[in-house]
This record gives structure tokens, sequence and C-alpha cells, in this order.
């Protein structure tokens, strides 16, 4: 092997291992840290953000990079050792931009602010956070300004989510969808509603994260490379391909709020697991986009969990497990966790219309970072939206500008675009997957779901970020990204269940 690819890869293994500690330091953060520790944990993570930007932006990785290039440009797609090499050029052009102070002060910034959003979210207190949210802005400004090739002050942020994805191609993509969107959730809400007062109830908590490990197991999450903790907002972790974890929250007059975030995290964790084994340490472990990897947990989640064949399978299991439900038929739970019902919070939202929560987040980014709308002024403009888009009134701020843990514990801006990109895809993939394995729903009816798992391995984990993101999609669905799947799912789906 080249001596400059060996001494590249121990450099950047290095790093690796710095980010992958700093994301040990976050899941402890955020499911078993005390509150007082925020200030130290803030300081510490900003330690190791430091030493990771070094290793990556310094001459000597730079020089290693040159030398290597010609090299790589000469193999072909599919060579792992090459796409390193254009993947570590594209990870440095990007950070050598940004001074390493400025790296540091985000990450401490950020992780103080996330213990902060945790008591005041609760507390509806918007004034305790205000502060800290015109300081997210200010510095992902700062950020911003360190490209001067970008055409909106959003294009670099999102560069680190969904590569080569940009604020004019997401709004135009956006404005596709709405257009066709907006008309059928306006029929939907107009038609005979459905009566979903059959999920609530009294759940026990543990009974439900026991029902919830059931359902992951079954799906092949793996409890021996993985665990299951509460925090304040789901989120899956990859700290190695044989330690990936994820978290809940469970709401004990509810419990579909617990579930469906289980089998989301459990999507993204088994794209994950599925990663090729030889990429373990490497810059290419992990998922090659947000919007990627969104297309896997909202797969599982709408397309699987939300479907009759999975029911087949899980609703009895249910029903043994909490009585409530024996009183009910199989096919008015089915309809009742797919109503359609335009609320507050995005991460509860109903399929249809969750997509108009995250154009929503994305408009107001974009207004905060061109210095068209002021914090101070947020909260109403985010009030005027719901108003005109989903048709209700906020009640408060936890239920309005302080829901979204994006805001509060990252860089603000560049995330939310990945969401309805991964609801996109999903239908394609599911669609191809489908066609290929036209007896796969038939064997979740009996609890199999390993025939799509694999298919999916195959075709999306086992690549990681060797692959761009437009090239993987070309070669897993024959198609580029494109909404007409999606649309066609969604408008046979509600058509069917309200009667349209």
């Amino acid at each position: 092997m080249n001596q400059a690819l060996v001494l590249l890869k121990e450099r950047l293994a290095m790093m690796t291992d710095l980010n992958l500690t700093s994301s040990i330091l976050n899941w402890d953060q955020t499911t078993m840290m005390p509150d007082g520790g925020s200030d130290s944990r803030g300081r510490q993570m900003a330690t190791l953000a430091k030493l990771s930007h070094s290793l990556l932006v310094s001459e000597e990785t730079g020089e290693l990079i040159r030398q290597i290039t010609p090299w790589a440009q000469t193999q072909p797609q599919e060579n792992m050792d090459a796409a390193f090499v254009h993947e570590a050029a594209r990870l440095r052009n990007l950070e050598v931009n940004v001074p390493s102070s400025l790296n540091s002060e985000m990450t401490e910034h950020y992780s103080r602010m996330y213990t902060a959003w945790t008591i005041a979210r609760p507390n509806d207190d918007f004034a305790a956070l205000k502060p800290l949210l015109v300081k997210s802005v200010e510095l992902s400004k700062k950020f911003s300004d360190c490209f001067k090739n970008m055409d909106h002050p959003m294009d670099a942020l999102i560069q680190y989510a969904d590569f080569g994805v940009t604020v004019k191609s997401a709004k135009q993509l956006f404005s596709e969808l709405r257009s066709q969107l907006v008309p059928l959730v306006k029929r939907v809400t107009s038609a005979n509603q459905i009566d979903s007062s059959c999920l609530q109830g009294d759940f026990d908590e543990t009974a439900q994260l026991e029902f919830c490990k059931t359902v992951a197991r079954q799906l092949g999450y793996d409890f021996n490379r993985g665990r299951l903790d509460l925090s304040a907002h789901p989120f899956m972790t990859r700290l190695s391909g044989n330690d990936v974890r994820i978290t809940t929250r469970a709401i004990r007059t509810d419990l579909t709020d617990c579930l469906f975030s289980v089998i989301h995290e459990v999507g993204h964790a088994l794209y994950e697991f599925g990663i090729n084994p030889v990429l373990d340490g490497n810059i290419l472990a992990g998922g090659v986009s947000s919007g990627v990897h969104e297309s896997q947990s909202r797969l599982w989640e709408n397309h699987v969990g939300r479907g009759k064949p999975f029911w087949d399978y899980f609703y009895p299991i249910l029903q043994k497990n909490f009585p409530h439900f024996e009183k009910f038929s199989q096919s008015h739970f089915i309809r009742a966790i797919n109503k359609v019902d335009p609320g507050f919070i995005r991460v509860d939202a109903d399929e249809l219309t969750y997509n108009l929560h995250v154009m929503i987040r994305f408009d107001l980014e974009c207004q905060l970072l061109e210095g068209t709308l002021s914090v101070r002024d947020l909260p109403d403009a985010w009030n005027a939206r719901y108003k005109s888009d989903l048709g209700i009134s906020v009640p408060n701020m936890k239920n309005g500008c302080l829901q979204d843990v994006h805001w509060f514990g990252g860089r603000l801006g560049g995330a939310f675009q990945g969401y309805t990109i991964g609801n996109i895809l999903s239908a394609q993939l599911y669609d191809t997957a489908h066609h290929i394995l036209p007896n796969m729903e038939q064997d979740f009816v009996i609890g199999d779901f390993s025939k799509l798992k694999a298919w999916l391995n195959t075709n999306i984990h086992q690549w990681g970020a060797s692959i761009s993101p437009d090239r993987l999609i070309k070669l897993s669905t024959h198609q580029d990204l494109s909404i007409h799947p999606y649309m066609t799912y969604l408008s046979e789906k509600y058509s069917s269940l309200y009667n349209l």
C-alpha cells in the first residue's frame, strides 16, 4: 500500500477516534449526566473538537492528500481506498476554512445550551434561551462567513449534512413537493376524520420499553452491540460498528410516541450496523448523508411500522402486553396510528403533514441566517407559519419554537432538509425492494423482516460514505431522486384510509 495512504489513514483514524470519544460524551450528557456537569462537559468536548480539527486541517494532512490524489483519480469508483482519499479531501476543503478557535467555541456553546434547553423547554421559558439562541445565530453566521464561495449563508452548513444540496435546490424540491402535498392534506382534513381515541390510555413506561425492545429485536436490532435508553429527544449514535446506541422517550398516556421513536431510531441503527466492517474507524464508516440516513428511519417507521403486515404479527403481542387494546380491532388500531391530525410537534407529526413542519423550520433558519428575522421575533414568526400552513394556533413555547433539539444542541441551520429528502427517498427504496422481493410483506406477517434488511444492507448500508448520495440513489433505485413514488404512495394510502 502507498506509504502516503498509510500515513493518511493513521492520521484520520486518530481524528475519527477523537470524534467518537466526543460522541460518547454527548451520549452520556443526554442520558445520564447530572445537569451540573454541563460546563465541564462543554469544555471537554471543545478540547476534543479542537484536536480533531487540527489533525484534519494540518499541513501534514494536506500534503498527504496532495501526494495520493493523483493515484486516487485513476481508480474505479468502487475502490474504497480511493473513496477514502476523495472524502478526506472533501472534508479538509470544508474544515480548512474554519478557525480551530471557532470550531471549539461552537462545540462548547452547544454543549452548554443543550442542558439549558432540557430545563427551559418543560418550563416554557423562551427568555432563558433567547440570549443563547442569539449567540447560536451569531456563531452560525461566523461559520458561514468562512466560506466565501457559497450563494447562501446556510449552504456551507448544509454541506456537512447533505453534500451537494443547496438552499436553492432544497427550495426547488420543497416547492415541487408542496404543490402536490398541500391539496392532498386539504382533501384529507376535509373528509370524515378517524377516531384515534383507542391510542389513549394508561401505559406503564417500563412495559412500553420492554415491548419496544421486542419490536427492535424482531426488526434486527442487535442488543449485544447496542442499547436503548431514555433521553429528552430520541436519537441514534454510532460509537463503533459494534456499539450503536438508540434512545427514546416514554409518555404514559400514549405508547405510540415511544414505539414509533424506537422504530425510527432502529432504522438509523440498522444502517450503521450494516456498514462494511473493514471501514470501522475510518472516515467512511457512517451514513453518506442526512437524507439517505433519514430514508432508512422513515422507511422502517412508516412503510413498515404503520402497515397492516407489520401489525398482523405485532398486534396480538401488543394486546397481550397491554390488555387495553383487547377491546379494539386491529383495523381500528391501524387506522388510528395513520390518522392525519395537524399538530404542533414535528417528531409526533402524522406522515402526511410531517414535511410541512420541516419546511417551516427550513424557511425560518434561512431567515435567521439572512438577517431578515431576529431571534426576538422568532416565536411570532413560528406561530404565524403554523397558523397559515397547518391551520393551528400554537399554545405555548414548548410546543412551538422550543421543541426541536437541533436549534439547541448543534449548529443552527443545515439539518432539516434531510428529513424531507429521506421521506422522498424512503418511498423509492421501498418500491424498489418490493419489486425485487415481491413476497417480503408476507414475511412481515410472520415477523420476518430479514429479507428487506438484507436488501438494504447490500444496496445502501454496506457502502457507508464511500459512494456519493446521488450515485447511491441511482445504483439502488435506478432513478434519480424523485417525488413521484412518494406522492403516489401518499395519495394511494390516504385516499384509501379516508375514502377519497
